[in-house]
C-alpha cells in the first residue's frame, strides 16, 4: 500500500499547485497594503480592482466605472470580515474626458472619507514625468480576479510578468494598441496572466505603479494591456486637485 501512497501523491502534487491565478501565487496576506477590491452593484454587479495613491483617492481602470462602488482596502479575503479592512464607499468615479473602451482606461475613484494608513493599509507612489518602462524588465501585479475560466478566489494572488515589445502588442490587437499611452505586458510563450477581475489593478516595477490593469483577450492569453501611468500624470494631479476634499 505504501509505494501506492506515494505515487498517489506525487500524482496530485501538481494539481495542487495549479489553482493560481493564471500561472502565479496566492501573497502572504497584506504584502501589497496598497490594494483595492472594487465592488460594483449598479448597474451591473461586478468586481475590479484598483489602488490607494492618497488617503482619499483610488486609481483604476475606466471600464470599472459604476454609479454605485464600494471600496474596501486592506483586504487578503473579501469574503471574509477581516480586522484590517476599510470599507469606505466612493463619493465621485471620474473617467478620463476621452475615455471609450480601450483607449484612455483611467479613472479616479474619490473616497467619501480618507483611509486610514496602516500596516495593512497604505499608498502606492506613481511615476515620475517622462519616467518610461523598457521591454524585458520584470514587474507584478495583483488582484481578485478568476484563476482560470471557471474558478473564482476570495484571496489575494499576484503573478510576475515581463513588459514585451510593443510589436507583441500592435500585432495581437493592431489598432486597439496605442504605444504611447499603453504597455505590452506577458511573455505569450508563458501560461501567465491577469484575467477576469483583475481589472484597474496596479503593474507595480519596484516599488511604483506603472500601469492598470485594461484589457486582454477573452483566453487569457499573453500578451495584455496595461493603461501607461506616465502618460496620465497632469490629468491625475489636476483631477485631484479639482475634487480634494476640504479637511
Amino acid at each position: 500500500m505504501q509505494p501506492l501512497l506515494l505515487l498517489m501523491a506525487f500524482l496530485l502534487a501538481p494539481k495542487a499547485q495549479a489553482v493560481k491565478i493564471i500561472g502565479g501565487h496566492e501573497v502572504k496576506p497584506h504584502s501589497c497594503p496598497y490594494m483595492a477590491f472594487l465592488r460594483i452593484t449598479i448597474p451591473d454587479r461586478k468586481q475590479c480592482g484598483g489602488f490607494l495613491v492618497r488617503e482619499d483617492f483610488v486609481l483604476t481602470a475606466a471600464h470599472c466605472w459604476g454609479r454605485s462602488i464600494t471600496v474596501i482596502l486592506g483586504a487578503h479575503n473579501i469574503r471574509k470580515d477581516e480586522r484590517t479592512q476599510q470599507v469606505i464607499p466612493v463619493k465621485t468615479a471620474i473617467r478620463h474626458p476621452n475615455y471609450h473602451p480601450t483607449v484612455n482606461d483611467i479613472m479616479l475613484l474619490q473616497l467619501q472619507r480618507k483611509a486610514t494608513l496602516t500596516a495593512a493599509v497604505s499608498l502606492l507612489r506613481l511615476p515620475r514625468r517622462g519616467e518610461q518602462v523598457k521591454p524585458g524588465m520584470l514587474c507584478r501585479v495583483a488582484g481578485w480576479g478568476r484563476l482560470d475560466l471557471n474558478t473564482s478566489t476570495a484571496t489575494l494572488h499576484e503573478v510576475e510578468l515581463e513588459i514585451q515589445e510593443d510589436e507583441q502588442c500592435i500585432s495581437r490587437y493592431r489598432r486597439r494598441y496605442n504605444r504611447a499611452t499603453e504597455i505590452c505586458v506577458g511573455d505569450p510563450g508563458k501560461n501567465q496572466s491577469t484575467f477576469k477581475g483583475d481589472s484597474g489593478g496596479p503593474f507595480v516595477c519596484g516599488n511604483m505603479a506603472q500601469g492598470i490593469v485594461s484589457f486582454g483577450k477573452k483566453d487569457g492569453k499573453s500578451p495584455h494591456v496595461e493603461t501607461k501611468i506616465s502618460s496620465f500624470l497632469l490629468w491625475i494631479e489636476r483631477t485631484m486637485r479639482r475634487f480634494q476634499s476640504p479637511d
